[in-house]
């Protein structure tokens, strides 16, 4: 038996979203963008299909990036690989 999702149907206005313009975002003291859990949720693709097949890597990274990704709790390599990706794609957009 498939297990029911407890979300709600989202009530996101994606058509008005996807027009907007970084300079139309209002920073407000409940949403300042130094709010890093705020970020990394935008920034991981919840819910969406995967890309295609990833590859398996052997990493060396700094202990205290790796450490501070795993107390972000569970998911840290999606949310390491989907930081990696919005910096690849950020990086194509300025070239």
């Amino acid at each position: 038996m498939k297990k029911r999702s407890s979300s709600k149907a989202s009530n996101t206005d994606w058509r008005r979203v996807r027009v907007l313009k970084s300079k139309d975002v209002v920073l407000t003291p409940e949403h300042p963008d130094e709010d890093l859990r705020h970020i990394m949720g935008g920034i991981v693709r919840r819910g969406l299909q995967p890309l295609g097949p990833k590859a398996l890597v052997s990493l060396r990274l700094d202990a205290d990036v790796l450490a501070w990704f795993k107390a972000q709790g569970r998911g840290y390599q999606t949310r390491m690989n989907a930081v990696l990706r919005a910096f690849k794609d950020a990086s194509s957009k300025h070239r």
